[in-house]
């Protein structure tokens, strides 16, 4: 029985953390449709969030393409598919690398930082101190941030998608012997609509993810240094395994026959 208890305590907290952040996000969500507005906030969030993670994202998405590449070019040579890769490289960024890589590089980047400066600002009591000037800390502090992310994650994922597939083109044309001319139409006309819409859609969804994560575990963090540091840890986490389980479903509405 004893074991069984436990069982059921973790269960029971898991559900409980559920509902905290599910509260957390309505609660954020019903702040966009109510006055007043930080525009300078929400400025300075998309600048922080998008513009300075742009070398990340493309740093990683670069050397992913090429990688894609080298790795369909060897596994197509097994069967003589080796004109395959302009076609999969770029349905395999778009669809799916692309919005993956670039959410987990913002959950690194950006949702620890959230956490991190939100939980200081806990710890230093700025936000109790926000209470005091009549501002409501999630209007100041949480709707700016998960606005931002979720409006420049998109074109974040946009510019993702585009080296990446830039980084393939690279190896496939320095390295593995391609026309360059074949391998763009050959992309182009590989890539549909949806496939784009979808990929942007994602990203949304991903920025959405990610800055609520940060902004959450930041509300909650503990005292002292290591309620930061717990906090910073706990929504970096939190925001990669949501980012993957909302790929999985997103992929199953999207995709499935």
């Amino acid at each position: 029985m004893t074991f069984l208890a436990a069982i059921g305590a973790v269960v029971l907290g898991f559900l409980a953390s559920i509902g905290r952040v599910t509260q957390f996000g309505i609660e954020t969500v019903s702040h966009l449709f109510r006055p007043p507005y930080y525009p300078r906030e929400v400025g300075h969030a998309l600048l922080q969030i998008g513009y300075f993670s742009l070398p990340v994202v493309g740093l990683t998405t670069i050397f992913t393409g090429g990688a894609l590449a080298l790795q369909i070019y060897a596994g197509g040579a097994r069967f003589s598919a080796e004109a395959v890769v302009p076609q999969i490289v770029a349905i395999g960024m778009v669809r799916e690398l692309g919005p993956v890589l670039v959410g987990l590089m913002i959950a690194a980047r950006v949702t620890s930082s959230i956490a991190a400066e939100i939980a200081t600002m806990k710890v230093t009591e700025q936000i109790d101190a926000l209470v005091t000037l009549s501002t409501n800390p999630m209007k100041y502090l949480t709707l700016p941030r998960v606005l931002a992310a979720t409006l420049v994650m998109p074109v974040l994922v946009a510019v993702g998608n585009i080296i990446g597939i830039m980084g393939g083109y690279l190896v496939g044309v320095n390295s593995l012997g391609f026309n360059a001319g074949t391998y763009i139409r050959n992309t182009i006309d590989f890539l549909e609509p949806s496939d784009i819409a979808t990929s942007l859609a994602k990203g949304a969804v991903f920025g959405f993810l990610a800055a609520l994560m940060g902004c959450f575990f930041g509300m909650q963090s503990g005292r002292g240094a290591q309620g930061v540091g717990r906090a910073t840890k706990s929504a970096v986490v939190a925001a990669s395994v949501l980012i993957l389980a909302a790929n999985f479903i997103l992929t199953q509405l999207f995709f499935a026959a």
